[in-house]
């Protein structure tokens, strides 16, 4: 019997300062807050939502696409490799044809670099 006796205050001091705490916050604007935090929810997992089908979409778009990209890489390679070897090839003819016969490019294009390229490969 004690024990409720005891308990008895606490009980009545927790409803005090909840009556307290009621009368401080206005019910209107809980109920505004709410709403608008429902509204901002609602909006969030359309959001979500929308994300998530537009990534499914990319990720399907990609699959398609991948093999065809790695493909015209390897091929864009293998073109840059020949046209390597084709320039030095010119090079080293060029060379030739100006020693065995000097006047074979008589506007001095035999002192400049045939291949003026960029080197795509190398960081600018």
């Amino acid at each position: 019997m004690e024990e409720i006796t005891e308990k008895e205050p606490i009980r009545v001091a927790s409803d005090e300062v909840s009556t307290q705490f009621k009368t401080l916050i206005n019910n209107d604007d809980i109920d505004s807050l709410k709403q608008s935090q429902n509204l901002i929810l609602g909006r969030l997992q359309d959001s979500n939502a929308i994300l998530s089908h537009f990534n499914d979409y990319s990720e399907r778009c990609f699959a398609q696409v991948a093999p065809d990209f790695n493909r015209n890489t390897r091929l864009l390679s293998s073109m840059k490799a020949d046209l390597d070897y084709i320039f030095l090839k010119l090079r080293s003819m060029k060379g030739k044809i100006v020693a065995t016969y000097p006047d074979a490019f008589p506007d001095g294009s035999a002192t400049k670099i045939l291949d003026e390229r960029p080197d795509l490969e190398r960081p600018q």
